[in-house]
């Protein structure tokens, strides 16, 4: 929590993160000095800590940290965004690979067979153990927060989860319990 507090997340610092790491892609990642050029193809085992340099061990934190801030914070973390809408995030991931997202505090966890099929033949998912996760969050004008989201979790699969497309959906919530 004092990771999330000290960024003092607001919509200038969410801009900040979003346009900073807009082209962070594996490539990018390896040639930056973020990952180990050896790290396991994309679509197999998730990065583990030795295939991290500590740089990259750190964007990650960072990019974990950022996406508590978007998705849970309010004045207590001195995060500062006017929340006009409800959405709903929906990540749909291995199993074996659901423990990188087990930060999050307040979600709903389903089970789901993979049907997908890799037109290349590296990561077939046909009958794959899959974990849903929903996380129900505030959104701002301008969707800012869902572009940030969007940035955080491209950072958190190419830095340790490892799909080849990790698959996250953000939808309109009309109505909800959750009141603020």
């Amino acid at each position: 929590m004092e990771r999330v507090t000290s960024l003092a997340l607001d919509l200038d610092a969410v801009a900040a993160f979003v346009q900073r790491h807009a082209h962070l892609d594996r490539d990018a990642l390896i040639e930056a000095g973020h990952l180990d050029p050896a790290t396991p193809a994309k679509g197999t085992d998730p990065i583990a800590p030795p295939h991290r340099r500590p740089s990259g061990d750190e964007l990650l934190e960072h990019a974990k940290d950022v996406l508590y801030a978007l998705l849970f914070g309010d004045a207590t973390t001195a995060t500062s965004f006017d929340r006009v809408q409800r959405e709903l995030l929906t990540l749909t991931l291995p199993r074996a690979k659901s423990f990188a997202f087990e930060f999050i505090p307040a979600a709903t966890q389903l089970s789901g067979a993979g049907m997908w099929r890799d037109p290349t033949g590296v990561s077939n998912d046909v009958r794959a153990d899959n974990v849903i996760v929903e996380v129900e969050f505030g959104e701002v004008a301008g969707e800012l927060v869902g572009h940030g989201i969007v940035r955080a979790l491209s950072l958190i699969n190419n830095l340790e989860v490892n799909e080849q497309i990790l698959y996250a959906r953000m939808i309109n919530v009309e109505e909800s319990t959750l009141i603020e």
